[in-house]
């Protein structure tokens, strides 16, 4: 990124739309129209810099057209007789059949799932003698998306494996990933314009900051490297997530905590979460509890562990005390909630807000208001916005070993079974790290009562300041 592909797309374009015949017609296109409108805005950038061609030109809400609103010429190319366009699309829109293009450009390919989206749009130029069809991208984090058939196309043709006379392919890729950490020599190779116009200072500073957050790292690869980034690899390495300390639940009596809960399904592993935070030296420390229903748990005896592919012994970990078996064939949500109440009956361990996500649920929901008030609920939404600051800051707490869970077992399982996965604004979500039935429950409640943390963070340790005086 920022090597000047849209400004070179763009400036070929405006090129083809006053030098070309009469009526041709551009289409800028990506997966949402804040993209498509950096293509459109290099466009009219370029358009405006230039007095003869802004006088004979126009735009407004729908594009740009010629014609310009201080011109006096009535007819000819240059005129409002001239009934070419440029335009931007969406992949979100649902009206992209029925268009006529000379000229299509489509931004960031790597959000792509499929075709669907090209497919009008080439269909587009059809008519043409000469269209020009022409696809920019960084790399992406799109499994298996329509960039990956793409690549596997461009590197043919490189390679000498296919002839497309038609097809011209310039791939700007690091030979290895080792290379980017060896020598800052090689990074040239997908940034032709390092020290013209991306600064060395700049690229420096994110490979730094690569060495100290996954998220960033993958991120980092993806976009200033075109490195792809496959989300089945683990968020955190194990020496990372290790940490042997451990705490009394007794020395917590007394104290606030901000809680969080992934249901998931009625009939799957949930787990619960109780964090807590010493406003003195910011240790935290975090409470973790698993329920799965009986019929679950004795899959590792009964069925060869078909529903239980990682082999986890819940009975033994119920004997530990750190899961609770619930009879029959799903969760109770009863005993969840029940959890929760336990902390405050027996510890005076008192719930300042807890975090969930709407999905599955209500029933707990309902519980726990019950228990507590309907203010104690803070809805966290399983989306980027909402995890991403919370993943990072987990990340950050194992690192530096300020994050004390307690050295649950299960837990130590649910962050290593963690992949991070990446949107184009560099922002974060959990996902398993394979895709089969390894359980990250326990991260995630515990990311969620993060992100609860972080909105009352304020409030949080002012009450915990008069519970701990300095």
């Amino acid at each position: 990124r920022k090597n000047g592909k849209s400004p070179l797309a763009s400036a070929i374009s405006l090129a083809e739309w006053f030098c070309g015949e009469t009526g041709t017609k551009i289409l800028f296109g990506s997966n949402d129209y804040d993209q498509a409108d950096l293509l459109y805005l290099a466009a009219d950038a370029m358009r405006e810099a230039s007095p003869r061609l802004a006088k004979c030109t126009r735009r407004n809400q729908k594009g740009l057209f010629f014609g310009g609103r201080k011109q006096k010429r009535a007819t000819g190319k240059f005129s409002a007789q001239n009934k070419g366009s440029i335009r931007k699309l969406s992949a979100k829109t649902s009206a992209k059949e029925g268009r006529n293009i000379k000229i299509g450009v489509v931004d960031e390919v790597h959000e792509l799932k499929d075709e669907s989206f090209i497919m009008p749009i080439r269909q587009a130029l059809s008519t043409q003698d000469d269209p020009l069809y022409i696809e920019i991208s960084t790399e992406g984090f799109t499994a298996d998306g329509y960039l990956d058939e793409r690549l596997k196309a461009a590197k043919a043709l490189l390679e000498g494996e296919i002839e497309k006379p038609n097809f011209l392919a310039f791939l700007y890729m690091q030979d290895t990933e080792e290379e980017i950490w060896q020598d800052e020599k090689s990074w040239v190779k997908s940034n032709p314009s390092l020290g013209t116009v991306k600064k060395w200072s700049f690229l420096r500073g994110m490979i730094e900051d690569a060495k100290l957050s996954a998220a960033t790292r993958a991120f980092v690869l993806a976009k200033d490297f075109n490195i792809r980034q496959n989300s089945a690899d683990a968020w955190l390495t194990a020496d990372v997530i290790e940490n042997p300390e451990t705490f009394n639940l007794d020395d917590l009596t007394g104290w606030f905590y901000v809680g969080g809960f992934d249901l998931s399904e009625t009939t799957d592993l949930t787990a619960t979460a109780a964090l807590f935070v010493n406003p003195n030296n910011q240790k935290k420390f975090v409470l973790t509890h698993y329920f799965i229903p009986e019929a679950k748990a004795d899959d590792f005896y009964n069925d060869g562990g078909k529903s239980n592919p990682e082999r986890v012994n819940y009975r033994e970990l119920a004997a530990k005390n750190l899961v609770t078996i619930c009879p029959g064939n799903e969760i109770d949500t009863g005993i969840v909630a029940e959890w929760f109440l336990k902390l405050f009956t027996e510890k005076n361990i008192v719930p300042l807000h807890i975090g969930f996500d709407i999905w599955h649920a209500g029933s707990l929901k309902n519980d726990l208001s019950n228990i507590f008030g309907a203010n104690v609920l803070e809805r966290i939404p399983m989306n980027f916005g909402s995890l991403s600051g919370a993943m990072a800051s987990l990340e950050s707490d194992l690192k530096f070993k300020k994050l004390n869970y307690n050295d649950n077992e299960l837990t130590r399982r649910c962050i290593s079974n963690v992949a991070v996965k990446v949107n184009n604004l560099g922002q974060t979500m959990p996902v398993k790290v394979y895709r089969s039935g390894n359980r990250i429950d326990g991260a995630v409640a515990i990311m969620i009562a993060y992100a609860t943390f972080a909105r009352y963070r304020n409030e949080y340790l002012d009450l915990m300041k008069s519970v701990i005086p300095a």
